[in-house]
Protein backbone atom coordinates (compact mmCIF):
# COMPACT_ATOMS: atom_id res chain seq x y z
CA UNK A 1 0.00 0.00 0.00
CA UNK A 2 1.48 3.35 -1.18
CA UNK A 3 1.92 6.02 1.43
CA UNK A 4 -0.28 8.08 -0.64
CA UNK A 5 -3.12 5.75 -0.31
CA UNK A 6 -2.51 5.73 3.55
CA UNK A 7 -2.55 9.43 3.68
CA UNK A 8 -6.03 9.61 1.91
CA UNK A 9 -7.91 7.17 4.17
CA UNK A 10 -6.30 9.04 7.12
CA UNK A 11 -8.18 12.32 8.46
CA UNK A 12 -6.31 15.37 8.07
CA UNK A 13 -5.98 16.80 12.09
CA UNK A 14 -7.14 20.46 11.66
CA UNK A 15 -9.77 19.29 8.97
CA UNK A 16 -11.24 16.41 11.70
CA UNK A 17 -10.82 19.42 14.22
CA UNK A 18 -13.05 21.47 12.29
CA UNK A 19 -16.41 20.70 13.89
CA UNK A 20 -17.86 24.66 14.37
CA UNK A 21 -16.68 25.67 10.88
CA UNK A 22 -18.75 23.29 9.38
CA UNK A 23 -21.51 23.89 11.68
CA UNK A 24 -21.92 27.10 11.06
CA UNK A 25 -21.46 26.32 7.63
CA UNK A 26 -24.65 24.01 7.28
CA UNK A 27 -26.67 26.31 9.74
CA UNK A 28 -25.83 29.18 6.66
CA UNK A 29 -27.55 26.94 4.18
CA UNK A 30 -30.26 25.00 6.31
CA UNK A 31 -33.08 26.98 7.83
CA UNK A 32 -33.13 27.80 11.50
CA UNK A 33 -32.97 25.41 13.79
CA UNK A 34 -32.73 21.79 11.22
CA UNK A 35 -29.05 21.27 11.85
CA UNK A 36 -28.73 18.43 14.37
CA UNK A 37 -25.95 16.93 16.65
CA UNK A 38 -22.39 15.65 14.82
CA UNK A 39 -22.55 12.02 13.41
CA UNK A 40 -19.32 12.00 12.17
CA UNK A 41 -16.52 12.33 9.48
CA UNK A 42 -14.65 10.57 6.47
CA UNK A 43 -11.77 11.56 4.84
CA UNK A 44 -12.07 12.36 1.59
CA UNK A 45 -8.79 12.53 0.38
CA UNK A 46 -5.49 13.99 1.49
CA UNK A 47 -6.30 17.01 3.72
CA UNK A 48 -10.01 16.83 3.03
CA UNK A 49 -12.18 15.87 5.46
CA UNK A 50 -16.44 15.91 4.71
CA UNK A 51 -18.55 16.24 8.39
CA UNK A 52 -22.43 14.89 8.81
CA UNK A 53 -24.54 16.58 10.94
CA UNK A 54 -28.24 15.42 11.38
CA UNK A 55 -31.01 16.98 9.46
CA UNK A 56 -34.20 17.89 12.09
CA UNK A 57 -36.50 19.32 9.44
CA UNK A 58 -40.32 17.48 8.85
CA UNK A 59 -39.94 14.96 5.80
CA UNK A 60 -36.07 14.34 5.81
CA UNK A 61 -36.00 11.40 8.19
CA UNK A 62 -32.72 9.83 7.68
CA UNK A 63 -30.88 12.98 6.05
CA UNK A 64 -27.82 14.64 7.03
CA UNK A 65 -26.42 17.80 6.25
CA UNK A 66 -22.36 16.69 4.92
CA UNK A 67 -20.28 20.30 5.21
CA UNK A 68 -16.18 19.06 3.14
CA UNK A 69 -13.90 21.02 4.57
CA UNK A 70 -10.01 21.17 3.24
CA UNK A 71 -6.84 22.76 4.22
CA UNK A 72 -3.73 23.63 1.36
CA UNK A 73 -0.39 21.40 1.74
CA UNK A 74 1.42 23.65 4.29
CA UNK A 75 -1.20 25.53 5.45
CA UNK A 76 -2.87 25.91 9.23
CA UNK A 77 -5.95 27.54 7.91
CA UNK A 78 -8.92 25.23 7.20
CA UNK A 79 -11.21 26.37 4.58
CA UNK A 80 -14.85 25.20 3.63
CA UNK A 81 -15.37 23.30 0.21
CA UNK A 82 -19.20 22.83 0.24
CA UNK A 83 -22.27 21.85 2.42
CA UNK A 84 -25.25 19.71 1.22
CA UNK A 85 -27.99 17.67 2.25
CA UNK A 86 -27.44 13.94 1.40
CA UNK A 87 -29.41 11.33 2.05
CA UNK A 88 -27.86 8.56 4.91
CA UNK A 89 -28.41 5.06 5.14
CA UNK A 90 -31.78 4.66 6.16
CA UNK A 91 -33.12 7.71 5.35
CA UNK A 92 -36.70 7.64 3.48
CA UNK A 93 -36.19 8.46 -0.65
CA UNK A 94 -38.77 8.96 -3.19
CA UNK A 95 -39.58 5.68 -5.39
CA UNK A 96 -37.87 5.34 -8.75
CA UNK A 97 -38.93 7.62 -11.48
CA UNK A 98 -40.96 5.05 -13.48
CA UNK A 99 -42.73 6.00 -17.16
CA UNK A 100 -46.74 6.70 -17.05
CA UNK A 101 -47.40 3.90 -19.50
CA UNK A 102 -46.18 1.85 -16.84
CA UNK A 103 -47.50 3.30 -13.95
CA UNK A 104 -50.68 3.27 -15.57
CA UNK A 105 -53.65 1.29 -13.52
CA UNK A 106 -57.13 -0.20 -14.96
CA UNK A 107 -59.51 2.42 -13.59
CA UNK A 108 -57.01 5.30 -13.73
CA UNK A 109 -59.17 6.56 -16.62
CA UNK A 110 -61.07 9.40 -16.39
CA UNK A 111 -63.97 11.75 -18.90
CA UNK A 112 -61.79 13.27 -21.51
CA UNK A 113 -58.39 11.24 -20.59
CA UNK A 114 -56.69 10.37 -23.50
CA UNK A 115 -54.43 6.80 -23.77
CA UNK A 116 -52.08 6.76 -26.84
CA UNK A 117 -51.22 2.68 -27.54
CA UNK A 118 -47.82 2.46 -29.34
CA UNK A 119 -46.79 1.74 -32.69
CA UNK A 120 -45.42 -1.60 -31.97
CA UNK A 121 -48.05 -2.55 -29.04
CA UNK A 122 -47.57 -6.52 -28.60
CA UNK A 123 -51.33 -6.76 -27.61
CA UNK A 124 -52.65 -5.28 -31.36
CA UNK A 125 -51.99 -6.59 -34.83
CA UNK A 126 -53.07 -5.58 -38.48
CA UNK A 127 -56.75 -6.22 -38.94
CA UNK A 128 -55.71 -7.09 -42.42
CA UNK A 129 -52.41 -7.85 -44.17
CA UNK A 130 -51.35 -5.94 -47.49
CA UNK A 131 -50.82 -2.57 -48.51
CA UNK A 132 -52.71 -0.12 -51.02
CA UNK A 133 -50.31 -1.02 -54.22
CA UNK A 134 -51.87 -0.60 -57.96
CA UNK A 135 -52.36 -3.20 -60.32
CA UNK A 136 -49.54 -4.65 -61.49
CA UNK A 137 -50.45 -3.08 -65.19
CA UNK A 138 -51.22 -0.06 -64.04
CA UNK A 139 -49.35 3.14 -65.19
CA UNK A 140 -48.25 4.10 -61.48
CA UNK A 141 -47.23 0.61 -60.50
CA UNK A 142 -43.37 -0.12 -59.90
CA UNK A 143 -43.12 -2.78 -62.60
CA UNK A 144 -44.74 -0.28 -65.06
CA UNK A 145 -42.06 2.19 -63.85
CA UNK A 146 -39.48 -0.22 -64.18
CA UNK A 147 -40.47 -1.04 -67.67
CA UNK A 148 -40.45 2.48 -68.60
CA UNK A 149 -37.56 3.21 -67.61
CA UNK A 150 -36.08 -0.10 -69.41
CA UNK A 151 -37.35 0.64 -72.80
CA UNK A 152 -36.48 4.33 -72.91
CA UNK A 153 -40.37 4.88 -72.93
CA UNK A 154 -42.85 7.58 -72.00
CA UNK A 155 -46.72 7.08 -70.82
CA UNK A 156 -48.34 8.68 -73.39
CA UNK A 157 -50.95 11.33 -71.71
CA UNK A 158 -54.21 10.03 -70.48
CA UNK A 159 -56.47 9.22 -67.27
CA UNK A 160 -54.32 6.25 -66.17
CA UNK A 161 -51.21 8.44 -66.32
CA UNK A 162 -53.03 11.27 -64.09
CA UNK A 163 -54.30 8.69 -61.62
CA UNK A 164 -52.56 9.82 -58.13
CA UNK A 165 -52.92 6.02 -57.14
CA UNK A 166 -54.52 3.08 -57.80
CA UNK A 167 -58.49 2.87 -57.74
CA UNK A 168 -59.95 1.98 -54.52
CA UNK A 169 -61.96 -0.43 -56.04
CA UNK A 170 -60.37 -3.88 -55.55
CA UNK A 171 -57.52 -2.94 -53.26
CA UNK A 172 -56.90 -4.66 -49.77
CA UNK A 173 -58.47 -1.74 -48.36
CA UNK A 174 -61.51 -1.76 -50.19
CA UNK A 175 -61.83 -5.41 -50.13
CA UNK A 176 -61.83 -5.11 -45.64
CA UNK A 177 -64.29 -2.91 -45.50
CA UNK A 178 -66.77 -4.77 -47.96
CA UNK A 179 -65.98 -7.85 -45.75
CA UNK A 180 -66.43 -5.50 -42.40
CA UNK A 181 -62.94 -5.52 -41.63
CA UNK A 182 -63.19 -1.50 -40.94
CA UNK A 183 -60.05 -1.66 -37.79
CA UNK A 184 -56.57 -1.25 -38.98
CA UNK A 185 -55.42 -3.35 -35.76
CA UNK A 186 -57.01 -6.09 -33.76
CA UNK A 187 -55.88 -8.08 -31.14
CA UNK A 188 -53.20 -10.30 -31.19
CA UNK A 189 -53.25 -13.84 -29.37
CA UNK A 190 -50.54 -11.76 -26.82
CA UNK A 191 -53.50 -9.28 -26.34
CA UNK A 192 -56.13 -12.34 -26.07
CA UNK A 193 -54.40 -14.22 -23.38
CA UNK A 194 -53.40 -11.40 -21.68
CA UNK A 195 -57.04 -10.13 -21.16
CA UNK A 196 -58.09 -13.88 -20.56
CA UNK A 197 -55.81 -13.94 -17.78
CA UNK A 198 -57.19 -10.43 -16.32
CA UNK A 199 -61.14 -11.85 -16.84
CA UNK A 200 -60.27 -15.44 -15.20
CA UNK A 201 -58.63 -13.77 -12.36
CA UNK A 202 -61.59 -10.75 -11.32
CA UNK A 203 -64.58 -13.02 -12.16
CA UNK A 204 -63.14 -17.10 -12.85
CA UNK A 205 -63.14 -20.15 -10.79
CA UNK A 206 -60.42 -19.63 -8.15
CA UNK A 207 -62.78 -16.34 -6.93
CA UNK A 208 -64.14 -17.11 -3.57
CA UNK A 209 -67.78 -16.21 -4.54
CA UNK A 210 -67.34 -19.05 -7.21
CA UNK A 211 -65.96 -21.36 -4.71
CA UNK A 212 -69.51 -21.05 -2.71
CA UNK A 213 -71.78 -20.91 -6.12
CA UNK A 214 -74.01 -23.97 -6.07
CA UNK A 215 -73.49 -24.14 -9.51
CA UNK A 216 -71.66 -22.00 -12.54
CA UNK A 217 -72.44 -19.55 -15.26
CA UNK A 218 -72.13 -22.39 -17.91
CA UNK A 219 -75.63 -23.72 -16.65
CA UNK A 220 -76.99 -20.10 -15.65
CA UNK A 221 -79.89 -18.73 -18.08
CA UNK A 222 -78.50 -15.00 -17.22
CA UNK A 223 -75.20 -15.70 -19.13
CA UNK A 224 -75.23 -13.68 -22.43
CA UNK A 225 -72.68 -15.49 -24.95
CA UNK A 226 -70.09 -13.39 -27.10
CA UNK A 227 -68.41 -13.76 -30.64
CA UNK A 228 -65.26 -14.61 -31.06
CA UNK A 229 -62.72 -17.02 -29.87
CA UNK A 230 -63.02 -15.99 -26.18
CA UNK A 231 -66.69 -16.63 -26.56
CA UNK A 232 -65.73 -20.55 -25.70
CA UNK A 233 -64.82 -19.51 -22.15
CA UNK A 234 -66.60 -15.96 -21.06
CA UNK A 235 -69.55 -14.97 -21.14
CA UNK A 236 -71.52 -11.59 -20.05
CA UNK A 237 -73.52 -11.38 -16.92
CA UNK A 238 -77.13 -10.31 -17.10
CA UNK A 239 -78.30 -10.54 -13.49
CA UNK A 240 -78.89 -7.51 -12.00
CA UNK A 241 -78.89 -8.21 -8.90
CA UNK A 242 -75.22 -10.40 -9.25
CA UNK A 243 -72.30 -8.85 -8.15
CA UNK A 244 -70.71 -8.84 -11.67
CA UNK A 245 -73.58 -8.04 -13.74
CA UNK A 246 -72.36 -6.38 -17.07
CA UNK A 247 -69.08 -7.75 -16.66
CA UNK A 248 -67.23 -10.10 -18.44
CA UNK A 249 -67.24 -13.40 -16.42
CA UNK A 250 -65.74 -17.10 -17.08
CA UNK A 251 -67.94 -20.18 -17.99
CA UNK A 252 -66.60 -21.48 -14.82
CA UNK A 253 -67.51 -18.52 -12.23
CA UNK A 254 -70.63 -18.69 -10.48
CA UNK A 255 -72.81 -16.80 -7.89
CA UNK A 256 -75.69 -17.44 -5.86
CA UNK A 257 -77.76 -15.60 -8.36
CA UNK A 258 -77.89 -18.65 -10.35
CA UNK A 259 -80.95 -18.93 -12.35
CA UNK A 260 -81.50 -22.62 -11.64
CA UNK A 261 -79.91 -22.73 -8.20
CA UNK A 262 -82.74 -22.03 -5.68
CA UNK A 263 -86.01 -21.97 -7.78
CA UNK A 264 -88.83 -20.42 -5.49
CA UNK A 265 -91.78 -22.75 -5.36
CA UNK A 266 -95.17 -21.29 -5.44
CA UNK A 267 -97.52 -20.35 -2.78
CA UNK A 268 -99.79 -22.94 -1.35
CA UNK A 269 -103.37 -22.44 -2.52
CA UNK A 270 -105.88 -22.81 0.16
CA UNK A 271 -108.96 -25.31 -0.97
CA UNK A 272 -112.16 -23.65 -1.87
CA UNK A 273 -114.97 -24.04 1.38
CA UNK A 274 -117.29 -26.66 1.26
CA UNK A 275 -121.07 -25.60 1.94
CA UNK A 276 -123.75 -28.07 2.33
CA UNK A 277 -126.94 -26.47 1.54
CA UNK A 278 -128.82 -30.01 1.64
CA UNK A 279 -129.15 -29.96 6.11
CA UNK A 280 -130.14 -27.43 8.68
CA UNK A 281 -128.06 -27.41 11.44
CA UNK A 282 -130.04 -25.26 14.46
CA UNK A 283 -128.47 -23.08 17.10
CA UNK A 284 -130.22 -21.48 20.13
CA UNK A 285 -130.16 -17.92 20.51
CA UNK A 286 -130.00 -18.02 24.22
CA UNK A 287 -127.78 -20.60 26.46
CA UNK A 288 -129.51 -23.24 28.40
CA UNK A 289 -130.01 -22.52 32.39
CA UNK A 290 -127.96 -25.69 33.11
CA UNK A 291 -125.54 -25.31 30.36
CA UNK A 292 -123.03 -23.31 33.23
CA UNK A 293 -120.75 -24.48 36.16
CA UNK A 294 -123.46 -23.15 38.61
CA UNK A 295 -126.22 -25.45 38.87
CA UNK A 296 -129.82 -23.34 38.74
CA UNK A 297 -131.85 -22.32 41.88
CA UNK A 298 -135.38 -20.57 42.81
CA UNK A 299 -133.48 -19.10 45.62
CA UNK A 300 -134.14 -15.41 44.54
CA UNK A 301 -132.28 -13.77 47.82
CA UNK A 302 -128.97 -15.33 46.09
CA UNK A 303 -127.50 -13.00 43.66
CA UNK A 304 -124.77 -14.72 42.58
CA UNK A 305 -126.53 -18.29 43.15
CA UNK A 306 -124.42 -19.59 45.56
CA UNK A 307 -123.58 -18.19 49.48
Amino acid sequence: MSAATTRSRTPDRLCAEAVDLARAAAEEAAAPGVVGAHEGLVAEGDRVVTHFFGCAELGYRGWRWAVTVARASRAKIVTLDEAVLLPGPDAVLAPEWVPWSERLRPGDMGPGDLLPTDAEDLRLEPGFCGEDEPAPDSAVSTEMAELVEAEDAEVTDGSPRNLPAAPSRGSIAAVAEELGLRRARVLSRYGLHTAADRWEEAYGAKTPMAQAAPAACVSCAFLMPIGGSLGQAFGVCANEFAPADGRVVSLTYGCGGHSEAAVMPKPPQPAPPVIDETRVDPFPLRPARDSGSVPDTDDETAELGHS
